[in-house]
Order: structure tokens, then C-alpha cells, then sequence
């Protein structure tokens, strides 16, 4: 005892050799299933169609190591050219070498970390093997396609909350250095979420395109949340960017537009930041007193004893009287329109969403136009939790339907079950130890479990 006490191996060493142990595991079920389901379609393929040419091997990278399968090549005759039913059967590209698990995980990291490399780093760190490059992950970015169509029921008068906003990337190989992105975040409301509130069927709209961007944002909302341009209502918040204040003379009265409160403080506080009345200015801007706030600009002109920000002032006093009720409460337009307000709050989540897409597109990084758009998708999608289509194989026929499909699969596995015992066995270097030692011990006694 003393001896198994003082050469014991530590916490970490157990934990890491067990995590290793099943991953082998894994990977030999693993490989033994797929070889019996490639087994069982060649048994019974149609011979006058496919004919057997040979058996190859492939190494595939998985969430728990490298796993290699051998697994049969065939000619199809009717179309003429060379094919595995075993990819075609489960959908996947085996050439590629990449297991759709260890891809949908790959893309999660590229769009949640800071960078492909990053991705490629944290994902290594997870399976504890360098599974995937940088480049791989960036190809596959590219090559993923997603499914943007998901409609949601509405069957009553509704009210779409919007929430608009630009975003300057830098571009590679193009004569501006930055071009903006058009983003726009859609939601039907609020709702208590533990002791916070969520967005209610939170969606993201890249605008793209030599189409004006309301007629292409309003058939987005038609196609997704059924938006009936005669009887709902739009109300959209941003700054006073000219492609966003032109959804007031689009949408009419079926919209209402408001100043993102935001940029208004921030430009509020860069031109009267000290002013004697800068506490009450600040006031008037929270309660949503759009006349006593323009009433207070205008008393500070000529007053800050700076050009510069006096120009700023004359600016934002502009701006506000340009586009009258801008900073009024959004709930009082949508209560004179017979609309129930309760559980509506104050918007200006546009500078938070574009914080979201900023640290992933921008500090100093640059993007092509293909890759940035297959991003901005992919990006999207995970957010928006949208299908994503990644690699796949050709769909062969096999002439199976579902029922035997799922028999075929049934019975490879239960086969490769009947081999754990001794798959785990191999694996684990502790029962391969010396019966006396403890570690041995211990293990052997969970048998059963």
C-alpha cells in the first residue's frame, strides 16, 4: 500500500490518460461500425449496378482522434463514375477526411472566437490533438451553405421592432479601404427570461445587393415573419445615417423611426459636457422630452465658447428638428394606433449587435468580398440558429427505405457494442497493469457498472 501511495500517478495524469483511453475507444467503435454498415450494403447493393473495384482507406478526423476505415469503391454503371454507398448512405464526404461533428464544432469556434487561427487553437485544445488549420476552417466558412428561410407563425396584427446600424470593414484588394455593411436586427418584443428579459424571435438581416435596402429588409420580414404591409406596424431605431432615415419616407406612417439614444448621448455629451445645464439636457434626453431637450440645445448656442463644438451642436439641433417626434417615446405613437404597449421597452440595442459583429470582422483585420459575405452568413445563421449545410457526399441510392436504413445501422451497432469490453481493454493502459496495483483494482471493481 505504501508503495502504490507514494508512486501514485497524479489527478491530471488520470484525467488526461482516461480521456486518451477514450478517445482509442471511441475511435475503434467507431471505425467498427462504419466498416459493418459498409459490409451489409455490399451484401446487398444492386451487383448489375455497382460493381466492387476495390477497398481503400480513409482517415478521418474526429472529436476523438484520427480514425481510419477501410471501405469498398464501386463503379456505377448507370452513371458512370466511381463511388462509396458507404458516404452516400450517411451523407457525408469521406474524402474530405472530416467528420460533420468535428465541422459543426469548428464553425461554432470560428464564429464565437477572435480569429480562424484561434479557432484552430481552441479547437486543439478541446480534442486535444491538432485536428483541423486555420485554412481548413476558413475553407469550410466558405464552403458552407445556409438555409436563411425560417418563417415565423403570425396570425394577428403585429408590431416589428427593428434595429439598424452600419459596420466599415476593411476590404483586400480594393480601392476603398473600408466599405460598410448594412445591419439590421428584427424582433417582435420582449419577454421575462428568469430575471432578465430576451428578444422574442431575434433574427439579423445583412443587406446585400444593388437593391434599396427597405425593399429588400421588407421582403425579408414578408418571407419570415409574415409582415402584411397593410396592418402591421415597423418601428426602427438608428442614427441619423441617410440610408436609415429613408425608412420614413418608405415605410410612411406604417413606420416609425427614432433616434438611437446612444449616438445622441454621445454627441450630446461631446458638444455640452460641462455646461450648466448639461445635467438637465441629460434629463430631458431620458424622459423622452424631445421639445424640452430642443428647447435647452437651443439656449446653450453661443454659449460653449469653443467653434468646434458649437459646429457639433448646430449639427445635432439640425438633425433633430429635421425629422420631428425622433426622440419622442416610440409607445405613445403606438398607442394612438390602438396598440397594446404593455411589456414594450425603450429600444437601442443597434450599437450592442454591431459590438458583436465589430470584434469578430474588425480590429485590423481585412476580408475579400467572397469570404466576408460567406462569414457574415455563416455568422448569422449561428446566432439566428439556422441550418447549416456543410460538406456532403453524393446522395447514392441505395434502394433502401428508412426501415431497413435504420436496421442496417441497429445492427452494426449493436455488433460493435458486443466488443467494448474488450475495445475498452486495449485502450487503457491501467488494466493492462500489474492485477496487484491499486489503479488496477479500482478500475476492475467498476466493471458492471
Amino acid at each position: 500500500m505504501e508503495k502504490d501511495i507514494t508512486d501514485s500517478v497524479t489527478l491530471k495524469e488520470i484525467e488526461w490518460e482516461l480521456f486518451r483511453a477514450l478517445q482509442r475507444a471511441f475511435a475503434d467503435l467507431f471505425r467498427q461500425v462504419l466498416e459493418e454498415i459498409d459490409q451489409r450494403l455490399a451484401e446487398q447493393r444492386d451487383k448489375r449496378r455497382y460493381a466492387l473495384k476495390a477497398k481503400r482507406s480513409i482517415t478521418m478526423q474526429t472529436m476523438f482522434g484520427e480514425v481510419e476505415i477501410t471501405r469498398n469503391y464501386y463503379f456505377d454503371r448507370e452513371k458512370q463514375r466511381y463511388t462509396s454507398l458507404l458516404d452516400g448512405f450517411l451523407a457525408f464526404e469521406g474524402a474530405k477526411g472530416m467528420s460533420p461533428l468535428l465541422e459543426a464544432a469548428a464553425i461554432e469556434l470560428a464564429v464565437t472566437g477572435s480569429s480562424y487561427r484561434q479557432a484552430a487553437k481552441a479547437l486543439e485544445h478541446m480534442v486535444g490533438y491538432q485536428a483541423l488549420s486555420h485554412e481548413t476552417i476558413r475553407q469550410v466558412m466558405l464552403e458552407a451553405k445556409v438555409d436563411v428561410h425560417r418563417p415565423v407563425d403570425s396570425f394577428q396584427r403585429q408590431v416589428l421592432f427593428i434595429e439598424a446600424d452600419g459596420l466599415y470593414v476593411s476590404r483586400q484588394k480594393s480601392r476603398r479601404k473600408a466599405r460598410e455593411e448594412k445591419i439590421l436586427a428584427i424582433h417582435q418584443g420582449w419577454e421575462p427570461h428568469g430575471k432578465r428579459v430576451k428578444l422574442v424571435n431575434k433574427r439579423h438581416y445583412v443587406h446585400q445587393g444593388e437593391e434599396d435596402i427597405w425593399e429588400g429588409l421588407e421582403r425579408f420580414l414578408i418571407e419570415e415573419y409574415g409582415y402584411d404591409p397593410l396592418n402591421d406596424l415597423v418601428v426602427i431605431n438608428g442614427d441619423g445615417a441617410p440610408w436609415i432615415t429613408q425608412c420614413r419616407e418608405y415605410f410612411g406612417h406604417r413606420g416609425y423611426f427614432q433616434l438611437d439614444r446612444f449616438h445622441v448621448a454621445k454627441e450630446l455629451r461631446a458638444c455640452c459636457f460641462g455646461h450648466p445645464r448639461w445635467k438637465v439636457m441629460k434629463k430631458k434626453l431620458a424622459q423622452f422630452d424631445e421639445e424640452g431637450l430642443l428647447l435647452e440645445l437651443n439656449s446653450a448656442v453661443g454659449t460653449l465658447g469653443d467653434e468646434g463644438k458649437e459646429a457639433l451642436l448646430a449639427t445635432l439641433i439640425h438633425r433633430i428638428e429635421s425629422m420631428p417626434g425622433c426622440l419622442s417615446d416610440y409607445r405613445e405613437w403606438l398607442r394612438k394606433k390602438g396598440i397594446d404597449t404593455t411589456g414594450m421597452r425603450p429600444m437601442g440595442s443597434a450599437e450592442s449587435t454591431m459590438s458583436v459583429f465589430a470584434y469578430r470582422v474588425k480590429h485590423r483585420r481585412s476580408w475579400s468580398h467572397r469570404g466576408l459575405k460567406a462569414f457574415l452568413h455563416v455568422f448569422i445563421a449561428v446566432k439566428d440558429a439556422l441550418p447549416i449545410r456543410t460538406r456532403k457526399g453524393d446522395q447514392v441510392s441505395v434502394g433502401e427505405p428508412t426501415e431497413r436504413k435504420q436496421m442496417i445501422i441497429r445492427k452494426a451497432k449493436s455488433r460493435a457494442r458486443a466488443n467494448v469490453p474488450e475495445t475498452i481493454r486495449n485502450n487503457l493502459p491501467y488494466l493492462r497493469w500489474s492485477s496487484g496495483t491499486l489503479m488496477h483494482e479500482v478500475l476492475t471493481g467498476l466493471r458492471g457498472l
